[in-house]
Protein backbone atom coordinates (compact mmCIF):
# COMPACT_ATOMS: atom_id res chain seq x y z
CA UNK A 1 0.00 0.00 0.00
CA UNK A 2 1.11 3.53 -1.03
CA UNK A 3 1.84 5.68 2.31
CA UNK A 4 0.64 8.75 0.20
CA UNK A 5 -3.16 7.70 -0.30
CA UNK A 6 -3.48 8.29 3.32
CA UNK A 7 -3.38 11.87 3.40
CA UNK A 8 -5.19 11.92 -0.09
CA UNK A 9 -8.59 10.37 1.52
CA UNK A 10 -8.34 12.67 4.85
CA UNK A 11 -7.90 15.26 2.32
CA UNK A 12 -11.10 14.27 0.39
CA UNK A 13 -13.12 13.21 3.36
CA UNK A 14 -12.48 16.48 4.58
CA UNK A 15 -13.72 18.73 1.69
CA UNK A 16 -16.40 16.68 1.49
CA UNK A 17 -17.56 17.28 5.03
CA UNK A 18 -16.94 20.85 4.50
CA UNK A 19 -19.16 20.57 1.30
CA UNK A 20 -22.23 19.35 3.54
CA UNK A 21 -21.52 21.64 6.22
CA UNK A 22 -22.17 24.58 3.86
CA UNK A 23 -24.89 23.23 1.89
CA UNK A 24 -26.97 22.50 5.32
CA UNK A 25 -25.68 25.77 6.73
CA UNK A 26 -27.51 27.25 3.37
CA UNK A 27 -30.78 24.90 4.10
CA UNK A 28 -31.54 26.33 7.19
CA UNK A 29 -30.76 29.63 6.20
CA UNK A 30 -33.39 29.22 3.51
CA UNK A 31 -36.17 27.54 6.12
CA UNK A 32 -34.81 29.77 9.27
CA UNK A 33 -38.38 31.67 10.24
CA UNK A 34 -37.11 33.45 12.75
CA UNK A 35 -35.69 35.87 10.16
CA UNK A 36 -37.96 38.88 9.85
CA UNK A 37 -39.70 37.85 13.07
CA UNK A 38 -41.26 40.70 15.00
CA UNK A 39 -40.95 41.03 18.41
CA UNK A 40 -42.50 39.17 21.30
CA UNK A 41 -44.12 42.28 22.06
CA UNK A 42 -45.03 43.41 18.86
CA UNK A 43 -46.76 39.57 18.14
CA UNK A 44 -48.51 40.20 21.43
CA UNK A 45 -49.94 44.23 20.33
CA UNK A 46 -50.90 42.82 17.35
CA UNK A 47 -52.88 39.80 18.00
CA UNK A 48 -55.09 41.57 20.84
CA UNK A 49 -56.21 44.41 17.73
CA UNK A 50 -56.87 41.37 15.79
CA UNK A 51 -59.20 39.90 18.64
CA UNK A 52 -61.15 43.11 19.02
CA UNK A 53 -64.30 42.76 17.38
CA UNK A 54 -66.34 46.16 17.30
CA UNK A 55 -66.72 49.38 15.22
CA UNK A 56 -65.22 48.93 11.98
CA UNK A 57 -64.46 45.38 11.91
CA UNK A 58 -68.11 44.87 13.41
CA UNK A 59 -69.50 46.76 10.39
CA UNK A 60 -67.02 44.95 8.31
CA UNK A 61 -68.04 41.65 9.18
CA UNK A 62 -71.88 42.12 8.46
CA UNK A 63 -70.89 43.33 5.24
CA UNK A 64 -68.31 40.73 4.23
CA UNK A 65 -72.11 38.44 5.43
CA UNK A 66 -74.07 40.11 3.29
CA UNK A 67 -71.54 39.92 0.27
CA UNK A 68 -70.78 36.04 0.54
CA UNK A 69 -74.56 35.66 1.19
CA UNK A 70 -75.67 36.86 -1.99
CA UNK A 71 -72.76 35.17 -3.53
CA UNK A 72 -73.70 31.96 -2.79
CA UNK A 73 -77.13 32.81 -3.61
CA UNK A 74 -76.70 33.78 -7.34
CA UNK A 75 -73.56 31.35 -6.85
CA UNK A 76 -70.98 33.77 -8.03
CA UNK A 77 -67.28 32.78 -7.18
CA UNK A 78 -65.91 36.46 -7.02
CA UNK A 79 -67.93 37.60 -4.92
CA UNK A 80 -68.20 34.99 -2.52
CA UNK A 81 -64.13 35.66 -2.56
CA UNK A 82 -64.13 38.97 -2.22
CA UNK A 83 -66.16 38.34 1.22
CA UNK A 84 -63.31 35.87 1.92
CA UNK A 85 -60.95 38.84 1.26
CA UNK A 86 -62.82 41.53 3.95
CA UNK A 87 -63.81 39.42 6.34
CA UNK A 88 -61.86 40.07 9.85
CA UNK A 89 -63.17 36.84 11.29
CA UNK A 90 -59.50 35.44 10.94
CA UNK A 91 -58.22 37.40 13.79
CA UNK A 92 -60.27 35.89 16.49
CA UNK A 93 -59.22 32.58 15.51
CA UNK A 94 -55.89 32.81 15.47
CA UNK A 95 -55.92 35.39 18.55
CA UNK A 96 -57.65 31.46 20.38
CA UNK A 97 -54.23 29.66 19.22
CA UNK A 98 -52.02 32.23 19.97
CA UNK A 99 -53.38 32.75 23.65
CA UNK A 100 -53.69 29.01 24.40
CA UNK A 101 -49.81 28.89 22.85
CA UNK A 102 -48.25 31.25 25.25
CA UNK A 103 -50.33 30.05 27.96
CA UNK A 104 -52.42 33.67 28.33
CA UNK A 105 -55.92 32.06 28.65
CA UNK A 106 -57.56 35.57 29.44
CA UNK A 107 -56.58 36.62 25.51
CA UNK A 108 -57.77 33.30 24.73
CA UNK A 109 -61.19 33.31 26.17
CA UNK A 110 -61.41 37.02 25.09
CA UNK A 111 -61.12 35.79 21.25
CA UNK A 112 -63.17 32.98 22.03
CA UNK A 113 -66.12 34.92 22.95
CA UNK A 114 -65.69 37.25 20.08
CA UNK A 115 -65.39 34.31 17.85
CA UNK A 116 -68.94 33.27 19.01
CA UNK A 117 -70.42 36.85 18.50
CA UNK A 118 -69.26 36.88 15.19
CA UNK A 119 -70.75 33.77 14.59
CA UNK A 120 -73.74 34.67 16.22
CA UNK A 121 -74.23 37.54 14.03
CA UNK A 122 -73.13 35.62 10.68
CA UNK A 123 -75.72 33.55 11.11
CA UNK A 124 -78.36 35.99 12.32
CA UNK A 125 -77.51 38.12 9.20
CA UNK A 126 -77.44 35.12 6.85
CA UNK A 127 -80.04 33.71 7.89
CA UNK A 128 -82.57 36.97 7.13
CA UNK A 129 -80.94 37.77 3.97
CA UNK A 130 -82.31 34.18 3.17
CA UNK A 131 -85.21 34.61 4.25
CA UNK A 132 -86.04 37.52 2.17
CA UNK A 133 -84.29 36.11 -0.66
CA UNK A 134 -86.87 35.17 -3.88
CA UNK A 135 -84.15 32.72 -4.88
CA UNK A 136 -84.42 28.91 -2.66
CA UNK A 137 -82.70 27.38 -4.47
CA UNK A 138 -79.12 25.37 -3.09
CA UNK A 139 -76.74 27.09 -5.54
CA UNK A 140 -73.44 24.72 -6.19
CA UNK A 141 -71.62 27.17 -4.26
CA UNK A 142 -73.48 26.26 -1.21
CA UNK A 143 -73.81 22.35 -1.56
CA UNK A 144 -69.57 22.82 -2.12
CA UNK A 145 -70.15 23.35 1.56
CA UNK A 146 -72.00 21.11 3.31
CA UNK A 147 -69.96 18.05 2.94
CA UNK A 148 -66.20 18.60 4.44
CA UNK A 149 -64.04 15.79 4.78
CA UNK A 150 -60.61 15.23 5.98
CA UNK A 151 -58.74 17.22 3.25
CA UNK A 152 -61.19 20.16 4.88
CA UNK A 153 -59.00 19.42 7.82
CA UNK A 154 -55.99 19.31 6.42
CA UNK A 155 -56.68 22.83 4.59
CA UNK A 156 -57.41 24.40 7.51
CA UNK A 157 -54.38 23.13 9.68
CA UNK A 158 -51.75 24.32 6.67
CA UNK A 159 -53.65 27.75 6.28
CA UNK A 160 -53.52 28.12 9.86
CA UNK A 161 -49.80 27.87 10.13
CA UNK A 162 -49.37 29.84 7.22
CA UNK A 163 -51.25 32.53 8.93
CA UNK A 164 -49.61 32.68 11.81
CA UNK A 165 -45.85 33.22 9.98
CA UNK A 166 -47.94 36.05 8.23
CA UNK A 167 -49.41 37.08 11.61
CA UNK A 168 -45.57 37.05 13.35
CA UNK A 169 -43.57 39.04 10.84
CA UNK A 170 -42.36 42.71 11.23
CA UNK A 171 -43.65 43.41 7.73
CA UNK A 172 -47.70 42.27 6.80
CA UNK A 173 -47.51 40.63 3.69
CA UNK A 174 -50.52 38.91 1.60
CA UNK A 175 -50.64 35.63 3.34
CA UNK A 176 -52.91 35.96 5.58
CA UNK A 177 -56.20 37.19 2.69
CA UNK A 178 -54.76 34.34 0.89
CA UNK A 179 -55.24 31.70 3.88
CA UNK A 180 -58.88 33.54 4.44
CA UNK A 181 -60.08 32.46 0.67
CA UNK A 182 -57.97 29.01 1.27
CA UNK A 183 -60.01 27.93 5.09
CA UNK A 184 -63.07 29.60 3.27
CA UNK A 185 -64.21 31.17 6.81
CA UNK A 186 -67.26 33.24 5.87
CA UNK A 187 -69.20 31.16 2.94
CA UNK A 188 -69.94 28.04 5.09
CA UNK A 189 -71.64 30.29 8.23
CA UNK A 190 -73.37 31.71 5.45
CA UNK A 191 -74.20 28.54 4.04
CA UNK A 192 -75.62 27.62 7.25
CA UNK A 193 -77.54 30.37 7.01
CA UNK A 194 -79.29 29.59 4.25
CA UNK A 195 -80.08 25.65 5.73
CA UNK A 196 -81.32 27.81 9.06
CA UNK A 197 -83.90 30.03 6.29
CA UNK A 198 -84.95 27.40 3.97
CA UNK A 199 -85.55 24.17 6.78
CA UNK A 200 -82.24 22.22 4.91
CA UNK A 201 -80.56 20.55 7.91
CA UNK A 202 -78.41 19.12 6.46
CA UNK A 203 -76.87 21.30 4.46
CA UNK A 204 -76.98 23.48 7.37
CA UNK A 205 -75.20 20.56 9.41
CA UNK A 206 -72.77 20.40 6.89
CA UNK A 207 -71.81 23.66 6.56
CA UNK A 208 -71.81 24.46 9.96
CA UNK A 209 -69.25 21.57 10.87
CA UNK A 210 -66.86 22.62 8.14
CA UNK A 211 -66.81 25.99 9.87
CA UNK A 212 -65.87 24.45 13.12
CA UNK A 213 -63.35 22.37 11.20
CA UNK A 214 -61.35 25.43 10.05
CA UNK A 215 -61.50 26.95 13.52
CA UNK A 216 -60.22 24.59 15.53
CA UNK A 217 -57.37 23.48 13.00
CA UNK A 218 -56.35 27.40 12.28
CA UNK A 219 -56.39 27.64 16.13
CA UNK A 220 -54.53 24.31 16.47
CA UNK A 221 -52.29 25.18 13.63
CA UNK A 222 -51.63 28.31 15.40
CA UNK A 223 -50.46 27.25 19.19
CA UNK A 224 -48.29 24.94 17.42
CA UNK A 225 -46.05 27.22 15.56
CA UNK A 226 -46.56 29.81 18.38
CA UNK A 227 -44.56 27.24 20.65
CA UNK A 228 -41.97 26.35 18.06
CA UNK A 229 -40.79 30.25 17.47
CA UNK A 230 -40.24 30.11 21.66
CA UNK A 231 -42.87 33.02 21.78
CA UNK A 232 -42.38 34.18 25.87
CA UNK A 233 -44.96 32.68 28.36
CA UNK A 234 -47.20 34.33 30.56
CA UNK A 235 -46.17 32.79 33.90
CA UNK A 236 -48.59 30.14 35.10
CA UNK A 237 -47.95 28.20 37.92
CA UNK A 238 -50.78 25.77 37.81
CA UNK A 239 -48.82 23.33 35.74
CA UNK A 240 -51.91 20.46 36.41
CA UNK A 241 -54.23 23.72 35.06
CA UNK A 242 -52.49 24.22 31.90
CA UNK A 243 -51.82 19.99 30.99
CA UNK A 244 -55.70 19.71 31.35
CA UNK A 245 -56.25 22.64 29.28
CA UNK A 246 -53.98 21.14 26.16
CA UNK A 247 -55.44 17.59 26.94
CA UNK A 248 -58.46 19.32 26.17
CA UNK A 249 -57.70 20.77 22.97
CA UNK A 250 -56.32 16.96 21.83
CA UNK A 251 -59.30 15.93 23.14
CA UNK A 252 -61.45 18.69 20.98
CA UNK A 253 -59.15 18.20 17.56
CA UNK A 254 -59.69 14.35 17.60
CA UNK A 255 -63.44 14.49 18.02
CA UNK A 256 -63.50 17.00 15.12
CA UNK A 257 -61.20 15.07 13.28
CA UNK A 258 -63.60 11.75 13.14
CA UNK A 259 -66.95 12.68 11.41
CA UNK A 260 -64.22 14.67 8.75
CA UNK A 261 -62.70 11.25 8.07
CA UNK A 262 -66.03 9.00 8.09
CA UNK A 263 -67.00 11.68 4.99
CA UNK A 264 -63.80 11.24 3.62
CA UNK A 265 -63.84 7.61 3.19
CA UNK A 266 -67.73 7.37 2.09
CA UNK A 267 -66.31 10.58 -0.54
CA UNK A 268 -63.68 7.74 -1.64
CA UNK A 269 -65.73 4.96 -1.99
CA UNK A 270 -68.38 6.86 -4.19
CA UNK A 271 -66.01 8.09 -6.37
CA UNK A 272 -64.62 4.27 -6.47
CA UNK A 273 -67.74 3.02 -7.48
CA UNK A 274 -68.39 5.91 -9.99
CA UNK A 275 -64.94 4.70 -12.02
CA UNK A 276 -65.54 0.90 -11.73
CA UNK A 277 -69.29 1.37 -12.99
CA UNK A 278 -68.25 3.48 -15.89
CA UNK A 279 -65.36 0.86 -16.56
CA UNK A 280 -67.99 -1.66 -16.62
CA UNK A 281 -70.38 0.35 -19.03
CA UNK A 282 -67.66 0.81 -21.75
CA UNK A 283 -66.68 -2.78 -21.75
CA UNK A 284 -70.07 -4.58 -21.62
CA UNK A 285 -72.07 -2.39 -23.79
CA UNK A 286 -70.73 -0.02 -26.42
CA UNK A 287 -70.25 -2.10 -29.53
CA UNK A 288 -70.94 -1.91 -33.11
CA UNK A 289 -74.32 -3.13 -32.75
CA UNK A 290 -75.46 -1.47 -29.59
CA UNK A 291 -75.09 2.18 -28.27
CA UNK A 292 -75.53 3.17 -24.43
CA UNK A 293 -77.66 6.46 -24.87
CA UNK A 294 -77.92 6.79 -21.12
CA UNK A 295 -76.37 6.19 -17.82
CA UNK A 296 -77.41 6.77 -14.23
CA UNK A 297 -74.56 5.90 -11.41
CA UNK A 298 -76.10 6.11 -7.85
CA UNK A 299 -73.03 5.55 -5.73
CA UNK A 300 -75.68 5.83 -2.40
CA UNK A 301 -78.05 3.04 -4.00
CA UNK A 302 -75.42 0.94 -5.36
CA UNK A 303 -77.27 0.84 -8.44
CA UNK A 304 -75.94 1.28 -12.50
CA UNK A 305 -78.51 2.20 -14.66
CA UNK A 306 -78.07 1.67 -18.25
CA UNK A 307 -80.49 2.60 -21.93
CA UNK A 308 -79.46 0.89 -24.94
CA UNK A 309 -80.32 1.33 -28.68
CA UNK A 310 -79.33 -1.40 -31.01
CA UNK A 311 -79.24 -4.95 -30.96
CA UNK A 312 -81.33 -6.45 -28.64
CA UNK A 313 -79.60 -8.27 -26.02
CA UNK A 314 -81.33 -11.79 -24.63
CA UNK A 315 -81.79 -12.89 -21.02
CA UNK A 316 -79.59 -15.01 -21.16
CA UNK A 317 -76.47 -12.27 -22.41
CA UNK A 318 -78.25 -9.39 -19.80
CA UNK A 319 -77.50 -12.46 -16.70
CA UNK A 320 -74.05 -13.34 -17.71
CA UNK A 321 -73.05 -9.52 -18.05
CA UNK A 322 -74.21 -9.41 -14.63
CA UNK A 323 -72.29 -11.91 -13.11
CA UNK A 324 -69.32 -9.82 -14.16
CA UNK A 325 -70.28 -7.30 -11.44
CA UNK A 326 -68.17 -9.07 -8.90
CA UNK A 327 -64.70 -9.20 -11.76
CA UNK A 328 -65.36 -4.91 -11.88
CA UNK A 329 -65.29 -4.60 -7.71
CA UNK A 330 -69.02 -4.49 -7.96
CA UNK A 331 -70.01 -7.15 -5.89
CA UNK A 332 -73.61 -5.92 -4.78
CA UNK A 333 -74.43 -3.56 -7.18
CA UNK A 334 -77.75 -3.92 -8.69
CA UNK A 335 -77.44 -3.63 -12.52
CA UNK A 336 -80.88 -1.75 -14.38
CA UNK A 337 -80.89 -2.42 -18.05
CA UNK A 338 -83.77 -0.71 -20.58
CA UNK A 339 -83.69 -1.71 -23.83
CA UNK A 340 -86.29 -0.70 -26.71
CA UNK A 341 -88.66 -3.26 -28.13
CA UNK A 342 -88.59 -5.79 -31.20
CA UNK A 343 -90.36 -3.01 -32.96
CA UNK A 344 -88.31 -0.40 -32.15
CA UNK A 345 -85.24 -1.73 -33.18
CA UNK A 346 -82.47 1.07 -34.55
CA UNK A 347 -80.36 0.24 -36.77
CA UNK A 348 -77.10 1.55 -34.82
CA UNK A 349 -74.28 1.43 -37.91
CA UNK A 350 -77.01 3.74 -40.12
CA UNK A 351 -77.12 5.74 -37.10
CA UNK A 352 -73.79 6.29 -36.23
CA UNK A 353 -73.59 7.03 -40.45
CA UNK A 354 -76.06 9.44 -39.97
CA UNK A 355 -74.85 11.52 -36.99
CA UNK A 356 -71.67 11.42 -38.84
CA UNK A 357 -72.82 12.51 -41.92
CA UNK A 358 -74.78 15.79 -40.28
CA UNK A 359 -70.82 16.65 -38.59
CA UNK A 360 -69.27 16.50 -41.71
CA UNK A 361 -71.85 18.63 -43.48
CA UNK A 362 -72.10 21.06 -40.12
CA UNK A 363 -67.72 21.09 -40.66
CA UNK A 364 -68.01 21.73 -44.03
CA UNK A 365 -70.31 24.41 -44.17
CA UNK A 366 -68.53 25.77 -41.55
CA UNK A 367 -65.15 26.27 -43.09
CA UNK A 368 -67.44 27.84 -46.25
CA UNK A 369 -68.18 30.52 -43.60
CA UNK A 370 -64.73 31.06 -42.64
CA UNK A 371 -63.34 30.85 -45.49
CA UNK A 372 -65.54 33.40 -46.93
CA UNK A 373 -64.83 35.93 -43.86
CA UNK A 374 -61.21 35.54 -44.85
CA UNK A 375 -61.54 36.52 -48.29
CA UNK A 376 -63.68 39.78 -46.88
CA UNK A 377 -61.13 40.79 -44.51
CA UNK A 378 -58.20 40.22 -46.61
CA UNK A 379 -60.56 42.23 -49.45
CA UNK A 380 -60.23 45.20 -46.43
CA UNK A 381 -57.07 44.54 -45.83
CA UNK A 382 -56.24 45.00 -49.56
CA UNK A 383 -58.22 48.00 -49.69
CA UNK A 384 -57.16 50.08 -46.80
CA UNK A 385 -53.23 48.79 -48.02
CA UNK A 386 -54.24 50.88 -51.65
CA UNK A 387 -55.12 53.87 -49.95
CA UNK A 388 -52.15 53.88 -47.29
CA UNK A 389 -50.20 54.12 -50.62
CA UNK A 390 -52.59 56.90 -52.56
CA UNK A 391 -52.30 58.82 -49.05
CA UNK A 392 -48.65 59.18 -49.24
CA UNK A 393 -48.76 59.84 -53.12
CA UNK A 394 -51.48 62.60 -52.74
CA UNK A 395 -49.86 65.44 -51.17
CA UNK A 396 -47.49 65.26 -53.79
CA UNK A 397 -49.67 65.02 -56.81
CA UNK A 398 -51.85 68.04 -55.90
CA UNK A 399 -49.30 70.40 -55.14
CA UNK A 400 -47.98 69.80 -58.72
CA UNK A 401 -51.25 70.08 -60.22
CA UNK A 402 -51.99 73.21 -57.76
CA UNK A 403 -48.77 75.24 -56.66
CA UNK A 404 -50.80 77.28 -54.63
CA UNK A 405 -51.71 74.24 -51.92
CA UNK A 406 -49.83 74.59 -48.74
CA UNK A 407 -51.08 71.60 -46.60
CA UNK A 408 -53.22 68.51 -47.55
CA UNK A 409 -55.10 66.17 -45.06
CA UNK A 410 -56.61 63.00 -45.89
CA UNK A 411 -58.24 60.99 -43.94
CA UNK A 412 -61.42 58.21 -43.34
CA UNK A 413 -64.70 58.39 -41.79
CA UNK A 414 -68.48 57.68 -41.51
CA UNK A 415 -71.52 60.15 -42.38
CA UNK A 416 -74.51 59.23 -40.49
CA UNK A 417 -77.78 60.36 -41.59
CA UNK A 418 -78.95 63.68 -39.10
CA UNK A 419 -82.04 62.59 -36.86
CA UNK A 420 -82.21 58.85 -36.03
CA UNK A 421 -78.68 57.82 -37.31
CA UNK A 422 -80.00 54.60 -38.79
CA UNK A 423 -77.28 54.96 -41.86
CA UNK A 424 -74.24 55.47 -41.99
CA UNK A 425 -71.55 55.62 -44.96
CA UNK A 426 -67.85 54.82 -45.38
CA UNK A 427 -66.48 58.42 -46.61
CA UNK A 428 -63.14 59.83 -47.67
CA UNK A 429 -62.11 63.57 -46.12
CA UNK A 430 -59.66 65.41 -48.19
CA UNK A 431 -58.57 68.85 -46.51
CA UNK A 432 -56.55 71.48 -48.24
CA UNK A 433 -55.36 74.39 -47.44
CA UNK A 434 -54.12 77.04 -50.24
CA UNK A 435 -52.43 80.41 -50.86
CA UNK A 436 -55.21 81.98 -52.73
CA UNK A 437 -58.82 80.85 -53.12
CA UNK A 438 -59.71 78.12 -55.46
CA UNK A 439 -62.25 78.76 -58.29
CA UNK A 440 -65.17 76.49 -58.37
CA UNK A 441 -64.34 74.55 -61.39
CA UNK A 442 -60.75 73.87 -59.66
CA UNK A 443 -62.71 72.57 -56.78
CA UNK A 444 -64.96 70.22 -58.59
CA UNK A 445 -61.64 68.96 -60.99
CA UNK A 446 -60.28 68.51 -57.65
CA UNK A 447 -63.00 66.42 -56.36
CA UNK A 448 -63.29 64.02 -59.10
CA UNK A 449 -59.93 63.67 -59.82
CA UNK A 450 -60.02 62.20 -55.66
CA UNK A 451 -62.94 59.81 -56.85
CA UNK A 452 -60.93 58.28 -59.65
CA UNK A 453 -57.76 58.31 -57.81
CA UNK A 454 -58.98 56.58 -54.53
CA UNK A 455 -61.30 54.27 -56.87
CA UNK A 456 -64.56 55.72 -54.49
CA UNK A 457 -67.70 57.68 -54.87
CA UNK A 458 -67.68 59.27 -51.60
CA UNK A 459 -65.80 61.37 -51.20
CA UNK A 460 -65.89 64.58 -49.34
CA UNK A 461 -63.75 67.65 -50.13
CA UNK A 462 -62.94 70.82 -47.48
CA UNK A 463 -60.69 73.44 -48.90
CA UNK A 464 -59.35 76.77 -46.46
CA UNK A 465 -57.98 79.55 -47.38
CA UNK A 466 -54.58 81.08 -45.41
Amino acid sequence: MNPNDKPSEQSESSDLSEITENASRKIRHLLNLTIGKASDNEIKLAMKRSVELQGTNLWVLMFAILIASIGLNINSTAAVIGAMLISPIMGPIMGVGYGIGVLDFRLARAALKNLGIAVFISLCVSTLYFTLSPLTQAQPEILARSTPTIWDVLIAFFGGLAGIIAATRKEHSNIVPGVAIATALMPPLCAAGFGLANNQWVIFGGAFYLFVINCVFIAIASATLVRAFRIEKKSFDNRHAMQKAYGYILLLGVLTVIPSVYLAYNLVKDEFFKSSATQFIQQEFNSEHSYVTQSNIDPKAQTIEVTLIGEYLSTTQLADIKKRLPQSSLEGATLKIHQQSDTQRIDVGSLKTDVLSDLYAQNQQSLLDKEQQVAQLQKVIDTQNNKTVDMRDIPAELHALYPQITDVWLSQGEAWQAGDGSQNTPIDILNIRTKKRLSRTEQTKIKEWLRTRLHSDSVKVVIETN
